[in-house]
């Protein structure tokens, strides 16, 4: 169950110059489960039982509660200085808290088969087990406006946040940021000119800090049972370190710079953005191998990464046709994007640290693919994150002449032999992230009837087919199933190669839907009528030769770029609808 409520109050003074306002919510989650199993007799013949899951015969109760709490407070005031000069400004204050806690039960070995609460339940002794998590972030903000004949705009922006993840003396950041702007409609040269309706060229620069990185208490020692002693003829249970604390955690920081054109035409008929922006993140996160001793443990979590994104972002929306009768809207925008890991390398405590040069984030698992050099979609400085580091294969070869092929893997490393191990025979083969991406809507309406469509795309990565990895390999056939094409290629083999990397590029159409309004003047009381028939995700368009290339393309993980039998395709849904206005 949830129960969360949220109040909040506002208050105007110096004839409404100045309003203080502010806010308290409360969020309090409670999810509790009870499952019991038992063994369940079925009868495959007449006469013989057979006993389904005989091992299970227990009892179990959880409970998980999380606590929110979350209140702001800020005050801004907002006036004009004869007819040239704006001001606004705000401060505030705003403070957030989560705890989370967990309790676990069972016992197993129960006597009786009907035993639904485990502390009257007849059986071996309980197990317990439980979490718990807090969290706590606070900070004051600032923001100061000023216009100088609404021509020259001035923005400043800073927080000062704090958060509980870190230790004293790291807990703390300061986060500024500033952007200019310059409004040419607003200039003698341009205010007569009735095509341009808006002309604005901005800028800016700042700082944001990131505390999700880690949870709670990733900063301190910790400590777990490695087994059992006995002491004094007594059993004891004893501790060992299994992760190094670092004192010295803190924020990651993003250093961003903006520049952009904002520009209107024939009364804002025609509309337009053009960002250009680049940022360097710094004080990444990376866990690293540290020698023991120094350290009491064999990793170490550490601020010492690096990390730049650059991009273009263009939108542009038109109304070529807006008459009584008719009106029609098109909307697009457009982005470009590259990204580079620049460094995972530095120092603590003296002690020279650096990641891998080959960091595996993915690969290929499942049966057949038990060790071996399955790994697809790496980390690595230098690259985009996330790139396929493949063996290279130029088709398939029937080496033994008895009809079954396998992967005609080529030796690229100047050594003696095939080795598909990490700096031997691989390449970099592409990258899992898009470079460029789509999006656009288009709206059309003639009298009482309406159609809108919105569709989005992805361009310039690649997908790694690894369902037809598994599929179209016969090795394992009957145990395993194989694809309708695999019998005609006869594939023997589910070595990791760039065969199956694909272009991933895609069209997406994600609606389409028709509207009717009718005319209710006949019907008694009904203000508005409105008839609609939608159709979610009707096509995709792309040389993929998955099921979908829309799968995970965007977060940094296991799954990354890899299409590994386990994406469920997007449905294509139709639905009418009926919306009354009383």
């Amino acid at each position: 169950k949830v129960l969360k409520n949220t109040t909040g109050f506002t208050a105007s003074f110096l004839e409404n110059k100045l309003h203080v306002r502010g806010d308290f919510t409360f969020r309090n989650t409670d999810e509790g489960q009870t499952q019991r199993r038992v063994p369940v007799p079925y009868s495959t013949h007449e006469g013989q039982i057979v006993e389904l899951s005989t091992k299970y015969n227990d009892l179990k109760e959880s409970n998980m509660r999380t606590e929110y709490i979350a209140t702001n407070l800020y005050a801004d005031y907002e006036d004009t200085f004869g007819d040239a000069h704006y001001f606004k400004g705000m401060v505030g204050y705003n403070y957030e808290q989560s705890t989370y806690k967990s309790t676990y039960v069972q016992r197993n070995g129960l006597l009786l088969d009907d035993s639904e609460n485990i502390n009257l339940a007849l059986g071996d002794a309980i197990t317990t087990s439980g979490g718990y998590n807090r969290w706590r972030v606070a900070g004051g903000f600032f923001r100061l406006n000023y216009a100088f004949k609404d021509r020259y705009l001035l923005e400043v922006n800073g927080r000062y946040d704090g958060s509980s993840k870190y230790k004293s003396g790291s807990q703390w950041g300061f986060f500024p940021s500033a952007s200019l702007a310059w409004v040419l409609k607003e200039e003698s040269f341009l205010k007569d000119v009735d095509v341009v309706s808006n002309l604005k060229i901005r800028t800016g620069y700042g700082l944001t800090g990131n505390q999700d990185a880690i949870s709670a208490y990733n900063s301190l020692k910790l400590m777990s049972p490695t087994g059992v002693t006995t002491v004094n003829g007594k059993p004891v249970v004893t501790y060992g370190i299994n992760r190094n604390d670092n004192p010295d955690l803190k924020w990651e920081v993003k250093r961003m710079f903006d520049i952009g054109i904002d520009a209107g035409f024939f009364e804002d008929r025609l509309t337009g953005t053009l960002d250009y922006y680049y940022s360097k993140t710094s004080d990444l996160l990376y866990n690293y191998a540290v020698p023991v001793p120094p350290f009491a443990f064999n990793t170490l979590l550490a601020n010492l990464g690096e990390m730049e994104n650059t991009g273009i972002e263009v939108a542009v929306t038109g109304v070529p046709v807006k008459t009584k009768d008719m009106e029609l809207t098109i909307s697009a925008n457009f982005s470009w994007q590259k990204n580079k890991l620049l460094s995972l390398s530095g120092s603590y405590m003296g002690q020279s640290l650096s990641a891998k040069e080959y960091m595996n984030l993915g690969g290929m698992n499942g049966a057949g693919f038990i060790g071996g050099n399955n790994q697809v979609i790496y980390q690595m400085v230098g690259q985009p994150l996330g790139v396929f580091y493949l063996p290279k294969c130029d088709g398939l070869i029937d080496m033994n002449g008895n009809g079954e092929y396998t992967y005609h893997i080529l030796d690229i490393d100047g050594q003696e032999g095939i080795d598909l191990s990490d700096g031997k025979d691989r390449y970099v083969a592409g990258q899992a992230m898009p470079k460029f991406y789509l999006g656009g809507n288009i709206s059309f309406r003639y009298k009482q009837f309406d159609i809108q469509t919105q569709f989005s795309g992805a361009f310039g990565h690649k997908i790694y087919n690894g369902t037809s990895l598994s599929y179209m390999n016969m090795s394992l056939f009957p145990t395993y199933n194989v694809m309708k094409g695999a019998p005609e290629k006869n594939i023997h083999d589910q070595t990791v190669t760039d065969y199956w990397l694909e272009r991933g590029d895609y069209v997406h159409i994600d609606y389409v839907t028709l509207g009717w309004n009718l005319n209710p003047k006949n019907l008694k009381n009904i203000n508005s009528l409105r008839l609609t028939f939608s159709v979610n995700n009707l096509a995709t368009i792309t040389n993929y030769s998955g099921l979908s290339p829309m799968i995970n393309s965007s977060t940094v993980g296991s799954d990354l770029g890899v299409d590994d039998k386990r994406f469920y395709p997007l449905t294509r849904t139709y639905s009418l609808g009926l919306s009354l206005n009383f």
